[in-house]
């Protein structure tokens, strides 16, 4: 984080709830909106955070003393009232609302979800590309995929799985007899029916 915030690369993260950190000031006096929903504002702070450093002992034995990071951060500790539930999350954002941070961190919960789905559903197991412009052509050409997938589930009336499986069938059917008339060939003698 410490890296993050001096590369001035915006994060927003879940912290454990015992993490022990030192707070400077409170942002939680100043803030309007302390409720929406059944959420509820506990806690929003500027800190600084504490950190285990390895320290070797005469025997060899490693262990961690802990050392205050002079960087500053922003910890907002939210609770669901419904289920008691805290959450905690560090930043180095200080110009947003604490539920703008809340919905941010939930949005990149539901990122993660999507790339869950397109890597054990779609099949998609890495990326081609690492710059921008790849990345979001291999996401559009997978979304459009998953559409054309779902289209011909809802049409043939199939469950996923079959479905995903005989369209695969069917395309590579279908690509095989296409290359087979651009060499010259003839396809009804490869595909007997």
């Amino acid at each position: 984080m410490k890296d993050f915030e001096e590369k001035s690369v915006k994060f927003i993260i879940r912290a454990k709830e015992n993490r022990k950190f030192e707070e400077i000031e409170s942002f939680l006096i100043s803030s309007s909106l302390k409720k929406w929903g059944d959420w509820e504002i506990i806690k929003d702070s500027k800190v600084k955070l504490y950190t285990g450093k390895p320290i070797e002992n005469k025997r060899g034995n490693l262990h961690f003393r802990q050392e205050k990071v002079e960087t500053k951060f922003r910890l907002v500790v939210i609770k669901n009232e419904k289920t008691n539930k805290e959450f905690w999350f560090l930043t180095n954002e200080f110009e947003l609302t604490a539920k703008e941070i809340a919905d941010y961190y939930r949005k990149r919960w539901d990122i993660e979800v999507f790339f869950r789905f397109l890597k054990q559903e779609l099949n998609l197991s890495h990326l081609v590309s690492l710059n921008k412009n790849g990345i979001q052509v291999m996401v559009y050409m997978t979304m459009i995929a998953a559409m054309l997938l779902l289209i011909y589930k809802k049409a043939n009336n199939l469950g996923y799985k079959t479905a995903k499986r005989r369209i695969a069938m069917e395309l590579r059917d279908m690509i095989t007899a296409i290359l087979i008339i651009f060499a010259g060939g003839n396809p009804d003698k490869v595909f007997k029916t």
